[in-house]
């Protein structure tokens, strides 16, 4: 078996889940149960970020400690991850101590080296982004971008790590593992932005300016830098595990420039270690075309949503809207759409259907196939066509054209049931037919069955409880689940499953 190591960002303690934390958390689960499935040993890690100016800043403003404040708010995610159904190993905080030791180690083992250095800086400060920022990041007509909020001149000492000094050894490195971020595209952007010269990273922040940081090992007057501590907790969670380099770090487009896929790599290669194999870069949710922003007041509880419609809902709107790597519009009416035409109207339908029928006219057992006609050849050529198609398509991150794959087939499945009829075999006391009712009862059954295995990563519960009224409990091999055979004969069916039930109250 092998290891297969995956992360989320960890997401900064400075305010309470939204969409995009969700989605995040979600897609990263779907490559994990996935690659379980797939046979590998998934360690899948996610976590809060939890120092920092920012943090400091919204503790005092609510008169609390900033620990109390962070207790707080990574409960906040931690029971997001419950919720969704996310099936994390761990769950990192940069506030733990077996996080600081690792950062700790790692920075003075720098200063150790020469690569980390003490000098004055000059310019200009971010308070809203924590970062130092130079002439070059002002706008053409010389203001600041929103984003940095408000920026202010300043002078002080502080400890640079030689950023610069490997931006030729990342270039290099980018240019010979071109694999190393998905999509592809996104790697020439990084190159892009490394024709300017780096300029060396200032890793600390004083204490008089900001307490509320791990302390340089070879000065505590000091402060670490919010990037430089919250980047190593993908290594620090894993490093007396064996498990690095992580097979994938999972990112918003947002955090890949320079943080993911400069500073990183880059503090890694510095202490001797190797980058991760691999940067997954999801793009944003949108609304009206542009970015949900909680100060616009756009931003969209995802427990509401799953409140309403059950997790498995959520689930399977987020990793079917969205083709990874892409940004993606959210409306409640879209989701409506895929809640009622897919999941409800098309799977929901043929369980009910299967379930009926098979209680009506079989008394609740699923029977053999007795005969195999143009219609369930068809059907089986289809599946085979489906599986083969959708299994490298999920390899690929393709989760969402996977799921239309799938959909298709229970299309497919609902289309051969109206060919067959089996309400009007039912009727008939001719041996033909009787044996062609038994037949469609089987084959509905069956690619039911199927159907569910092939969504299994997406929507664990629900084909849980579509297997639990089938009467059948999955072997441990995924791969086996996928092939059209007769594991569902003799089975007791439940008479009826309720799965995506009308919402009874407005939507929001």
């Amino acid at each position: 078996m092998k290891s297969f190591y995956i992360t989320t960002a960890i997401d900064y303690a400075n305010g309470s889940p939204h969409l995009g934390h969700a989605y995040e958390k979600v897609l990263t689960d779907v490559i994990s149960r996935f690659r379980r499935q797939m046979g590998d040993t998934v360690y899948f890690l996610t976590g809060t970020d939890e120092h920092g100016q920012k943090v400091q800043a919204s503790a005092r403003k609510q008169g609390v400690e900033p620990q109390a404040y962070v207790d707080r708010i990574s409960a906040e995610f931690q029971a997001l991850c419950a919720r969704l159904d996310v099936s994390n190993n761990d769950f990192i905080r940069t506030t733990e101590p077996r996080h600081k030791q690792v950062v700790r180690a790692i920075l003075q083992q720098l200063f150790d080296r020469g690569e980390i250095y003490q000098a004055e800086y000059r310019g200009f400060y971010s308070t809203r982004q924590e970062q130092f920022l130079q002439e070059k990041d002002r706008l053409p007509d010389g203001s600041w971008p929103e984003i940095y909020g408000e920026v202010t001149d300043i002078v002080e000492k502080n400890y640079f790590f030689r950023l610069r000094k490997y931006q030729d050894w990342l270039i290099d490195y980018l240019r010979t593992h071109e694999d190393f971020i998905f999509p592809k595209y996104r790697q020439k952007q990084v190159l892009e932005f490394l024709k300017e010269p780096l300029n060396d990273l200032c890793i600390s922040r004083p204490k008089e300016r900001l307490e509320w940081g791990i302390p340089l090992p070879f000065d505590e007057n000091y402060v670490t830098y919010v990037w430089f501590d919250a980047l190593l907790n993908y290594y620090s969670a894993v490093a007396d595990k064996g498990l690095w380099p992580a097979d994938f770090n999972v990112i918003g487009k947002d955090i890949l420039v320079p943080p993911h896929a400069v500073y990183w790599p880059i503090m890694l290669h510095a202490s001797g270690l190797p980058p991760p194999k691999a940067l997954l870069v999801h793009g944003w949710w949108l609304q009206g075309g542009a970015k949900m922003s909680k100060s616009k007041g756009e931003t969209v509880n995802p427990l509401s949503l799953v409140d309403q419609f059950g997790v498995d809902a959520f689930r399977y709107f987020l990793i079917r809207e969205m083709n990874v790597g892409q940004d993606s519009e959210f409306t409640v009416e879209q989701f409506l759409v895929r809640y009622n035409s897919e999941l409800a109207n098309n799977l929901g339908n043929l369980v009910n259907r299967t379930l009926n029928m098979t209680t009506r006219f079989a008394a609740g057992v699923i029977p053999a196939v007795d005969v195999t006609e143009d219609p369930e050849r068809e059907l089986q050529e289809l599946w085979t066509k489906t599986r083969d198609e959708a299994v490298p398509l999920c390899e690929q991150f393709q989760f969402h054209t996977a799921l239309e794959r799938g959909m298709a087939f229970i299309t497919a499945t609902n289309a051969y049931i109206e060919k067959r009829a089996p309400w009007k075999l039912g009727k008939s006391a001719e041996a033909k037919d009787q044996a062609l009712l038994r037949t469609s009862l089987a084959t509905m059954a069956e690619a039911l069955r199927l159907a569910v295995a092939l969504m299994r990563h997406v929507t664990p519960s629900t084909t849980d409880k579509i297997n639990a009224v089938l009467g059948y409990t999955p072997g441990p091999v995924w791969r086996d689940e996928l092939v059209w055979g007769a594991k569902l004969k003799g089975a007791r069916v439940a008479e009826s499953l309720v799965l995506f039930p009308r919402p009874e109250k407005k939507v929001g």
